[in-house]
Formats: structure tokens, sequence, C-alpha cells
């Protein structure tokens, strides 16, 4: 055997046991994410069942709704937490994240993106109005990197509460947004015929708004997480009802020198198209999003 031939068989011998302990050591990794997530389900003396993936389930309700293929609409909620119960992150409700449900397992968050696979095939086997629990072992999950913005470390295994809504429409959806953001601000607002809510602070003596009138406003929009998409407080904005989202119409109803806070459903404001800045292609109002206006009718011209 010449010194080639010995050198060759060396640097094989030395590739195949590297590609061992690599192998080894990833595999490693699977047994002990799976050690410690049979250990938390036996504490937890919850029934989960093993997907051939890797990831545990719960189904914890059915449902009564129907049930939900791929190409439907849905609305759904989650909550991601450590094993130690940590909460990591969660949907609002307020403004509840809907999609096809053949998209619900893409997520963003701090400005990544992620495909969590797990949680799509899991909200697939609950009619709407189900929950489930589902656990991903860090591989499934955020991997070796972990997401250090949100406390993720590395090879962590993550919990994720899951739900779908039973509502199907998005106003029935906006009506539990209103309800919610209403309920857990300690506000009461009256319900105009139009959907639209309405608290007043101050009523108006002056002149009655007409939809033909010429209105001097103030205003100050927001979405119902607090982010401001637009405000003019200067008295220098005039308009016209014609002019403005639907949802602004029931200023009919009020005097000049009124001062209210109207919270709008989507079909009355920006709708499945929301608004987009241009100049970045972002959304300053996403897509079926519930507008909070605080307005002064400051001056009224019939």
């Amino acid at each position: 055997m010449n010194k080639f031939t010995k050198l060759s068989l060396c640097l094989g011998l030395l590739a195949t046991v590297l590609f061992s302990a690599c192998e080894k050591e990833y595999d490693s990794i699977e047994t002990v994410d799976d050690a410690a997530i049979q250990t938390f389900i036996k504490a937890s003396n919850v029934k989960y069942t093993k997907d051939a993936t890797g990831y545990y389930y719960n189904i914890s309700a059915q449902g009564s709704g129907a049930a939900v293929k791929n190409s439907d609409s849905v609305y759904y909620s989650y909550k991601f937490k450590t094993l130690n119960g940590q909460l990591l992150n969660q949907s609002s409700d307020v403004m509840i994240p809907g999609t096809f449900l053949g998209y619900t397992d893409r997520f963003t968050i701090s400005s990544s993106s992620f495909v969590f696979t797990p949680i799509r095939e899991v909200l697939s086997k609950l009619n709407r109005g189900g929950t489930a629990t589902l656990i991903m072992p860090s591989n499934l999950a955020f991997g070796k990197n972990g997401l250090s913005a949100i406390n993720v470390g590395s090879n962590e295994n993550i919990l994720v509460e899951l739900g779908i809504y039973t509502e199907s429409k998005i106003h029935e959806i906006n009506e539990l947004e209103i309800n919610s953001f209403l309920i857990s601000n300690s506000l009461t607002a009256i319900k105009d015929p139009s959907r639209v809510r309405y608290i007043v602070t101050q009523q108006g003596t002056g002149n009655q708004v007409l939809s033909s009138s010429t209105l001097i406003l103030n205003y100050t929009g927001r979405l119902l997480n607090g982010t401001t998409f637009d405000s003019n407080t200067a008295g220098t904005f005039s308009t016209t009802l014609a002019e403005v989202i639907p949802g602004w119409n029931i200023l009919k109803n009020f005097k000049a020198g009124t001062k209210l806070r109207l919270f709008i459903p989507s079909d009355l404001a920006y709708g499945q198209a929301g608004r987009v800045d241009t100049s970045t292609s972002t959304y300053v109002i996403p897509p079926n999003a519930v507008l909070d206006f605080d307005i002064e009718i400051v001056s009224v011209t019939n």
C-alpha cells in the first residue's frame, strides 16, 4: 500500500468520525428535547399525542363550529411560552389576527420571519371555536440560535396555546375587538345603527352638521393597539363628509363644538385594503383594522 493510499484511508476515516460525531450531536439534541418534553408532560398530567415529526399536541376543545380547510379564512389566537411558563409572545384580543388557514404557520416576530409548520397542522385539526396546546421541540421552533429579542434561549422547547375563533366574518371579529377594547379600558360607548360606537365628551351648541356641510375638524386617529396613524389638531383641516371614510358620517348627529370619540369597524374605514405608505410599501393601517378617533367639530358651514 503506497503512501497516497494510506493518506486517503486516514482522511476517509477522519471524515467518517467527524460526520458521525456531528450526527450524534444533532441526534442528542433531539433526544434531550424529547426527554425534557416528556418530563413536562408527565408533570402536567395532560395527555398529549406525538406527531411523527416530533411535536406533541393536546386538543382541549374540538370546537362546535364548522371544520376548516387550508383555503378557509380563520381568526385565531396564540400564546408562545417556555415549558416553565414564561410568556414569550401572544396575539392581541383587540387586533385579532386573521388569514387563510394554510398561512397560519407564518409569523413575523421582532422583525424576523419564521415558519412553524406544527401550528398550521394543529389548527387544521380543530373546528371553529376549538382550542389546543402544542409543544414544539427546539428544532421545529427557534432552533440553536433562539431569539434573544423575546428571551428564547438556544435549543429552547416552546409551548404554544392555540385557538380558532367561532366567528368567521370580519364584522363579527370587529365587534369582538371593540367590545374587548371597551371592557379592558373601562369605557362605555353608544352603538349607532351604523355599528359605529361613540362617546361624547362635550356637546356642541353651534350649527348642525349636514351632508353638505363644510367642516373644520381637529382629529387624532389610532389603531386599537394605541398606534397613532394620523393627526391634525391645528384647526386647519377642512373637509366635507363626502371626502372622508364612511364611519365619519355619524358626525351628522352632532353640532359644531362637539367633542367625541369614535370606534369605527373596518368596513366603514379602510376595509380589507388597509392603507399603505407608498414611500415604504408598509401598512399605515392594516387590513380589516378597527379605528379609534378623537374628533372635535371646530366649525360647521352650511
